[in-house]
């Protein structure tokens, strides 16, 4: 391990009293709500990149009864926090990996990032995404969650002191090619507020990028009803 990756995963260990204090929040619930609308079921396995002590963890287990759910973190007292907050929910595991060295032994239906990828180096980014790849199959789906870089721009310049030891504001351009290039296409992206008025979070959809095997038309009754709104809201 790297000075730097010792030092990282340092401060994620002293950072489980800060996680425990705030317990599951509104973010929380909005990931899991937005997880379930990109494809999450009670049969899905997921991944959780950057469990931390396993909060967004016990929502997606809980919703994953039939399924199973794997919590990876950098920080092993954050796992062997959420090992202890989730010991009741025998579909959720948890390992201490900082991915670079990942590895098991099957492929997995939804990958979440809740609120991680800002925390990891960009230049490391495409090498993750690799490993993401390789855990995955051809209709998985790739779901996360970032702080939106306006905002995040406007924390590091007015609130420096919340900020982890790696905040970076992700570039959107960058962040879809990088996925792009492991294979991945953009489903949808959306900025959204939670705490303030401008939009402080995002949240994107990625999937394999397979080729359409056919196409199909929708009834001609929606598109009747979807010219009909539009003509309504001229």
């Amino acid at each position: 391990m790297s000075d730097k990756q010792s030092e990282v995963e340092g401060f994620y260990d002293e950072f489980v009293t800060h996680q425990k204090h705030r317990g599951i929040n509104l973010r929380h619930r909005e990931i899991l709500s937005r997880c379930i609308a990109a494809g999450l079921t009670k049969s899905s396995k997921v991944l959780e990149v950057g469990c931390g002590i396993g909060t967004v963890s016990r929502l997606l287990a809980q919703r994953v009864s039939k399924g199973s759910l794997l919590g990876v973190d950098i920080s092993p007292k954050s796992i062997a926090e959420a090992q202890q907050f989730n010991k009741d929910l025998k579909q959720a595991k948890f390992m201490v990996s900082d991915m670079s060295d990942f590895q098991y032994d099957q492929v997995f239906d939804v990958v979440v990032f809740p609120d991680v990828l800002e925390h990891i180096p960009v230049a490391d980014h495409a090498a993750l995404f690799a490993k993401i790849k390789a855990h995955t199959h051809e209709n998985s789906v790739v779901c996360i969650n970032i702080p939106a870089p306006r905002f995040l721009e406007w924390m590091i310049a007015n609130e420096p002191e919340k900020l982890q030891i790696i905040d970076q504001p992700l570039d959107t351009a960058r962040l879809v090619g990088d996925w792009q290039a492991s294979g991945f296409y953009l489903d949808k992206m959306e900025t959204y507020p939670i705490f303030y008025q401008e939009g402080d979070y995002q949240f994107f959809i990625f999937r394999p990028n397979k080729k359409l095997s056919k196409t199909t038309h929708r009834p001609k009754i929606d598109v009747f009803l979807d010219i009909q709104k539009r003509k309504f809201f001229k």
